[in-house]
């Protein structure tokens, strides 16, 4: 089976993951996603996450915009005590899904920088690394970097996937201004944030 691996701390997950996710499962032809809420994330601070069994619930609900697709929440990482580790969750991936062909989707940040994190050789060798552009120029940097990395051994998949200005940042801030949010984030989404006050006060 091909099987997506799309990780973050999806703080909140928004439409534009969700985006995301639907154009390289059709591009690709994927049959299985495994949305994976990150522990403790090794690259980049984090003081306002919110607990890991509410962004996990949240991807559950945000799978549901995507219907007709085998989208499924894993969570490996909110399991495993420590930093979460890409090359770590591969691994134990691997051992549960021992007949998967692994495809990693990643954004254009993460994969111009992909050969420099913890264990980067186990990463190249576990998964087809798959990448979309953030920026106008990305596409071209992305292509560039998909040369370096196959040259090291490493699968690679760049789609030219449009891309679509939302931020979880964006996202936590409106909702600790009680403004509306289904324009960001599906709607299921938007009213478990109102719900349980995720980030602050309730929308109106």
């Amino acid at each position: 089976m091909r099987t997506a691996v799309y990780g973050g701390s999806f703080n909140p997950i928004h439409r534009g993951h969700v985006h995301i996710l639907g154009e390289f499962m059709e591009r690709l032809a994927l049959d299985r996603a495994l949305l994976v809420p990150a522990g403790v994330p090794p690259h980049k601070q984090a003081p306002d996450l919110a607990p890991g069994e509410h962004r996990a619930a949240m991807c559950r609900l945000a799978a549901k915009a995507l219907p007709g697709r085998q989208v499924e929440v894993s969570a490996v990482e909110l399991d495993r005590p420590g930093q979460s580790f890409t090359s770590d969750t591969l691994a134990r991936l691997n051992e549960l899904y021992p007949g998967d062909q692994l495809f990693l989707l990643m954004g254009e940040d993460m994969f111009l920088t992909v050969d420099r994190w913890h264990e980067a050789e186990k990463i190249l060798r576990r998964a087809v690394l798959c990448a979309a552009p953030r920026s106008p120029q990305g596409l071209e940097r992305l292509k560039e970097k998909a040369r370096r990395l196959e040259a090291l051994g490493a699968r690679c998949a760049v789609e030219s996937i449009p891309f679509w200005d939302i931020s979880s940042t964006q996202v936590r801030e409106l909702a600790r201004q009680g403004a509306e949010l289904s324009a960001l984030v599906p709607e299921g989404v938007a009213e478990y944030i109102r719900q349980h006050e995720i980030y602050g006060r309730r929308q109106p």
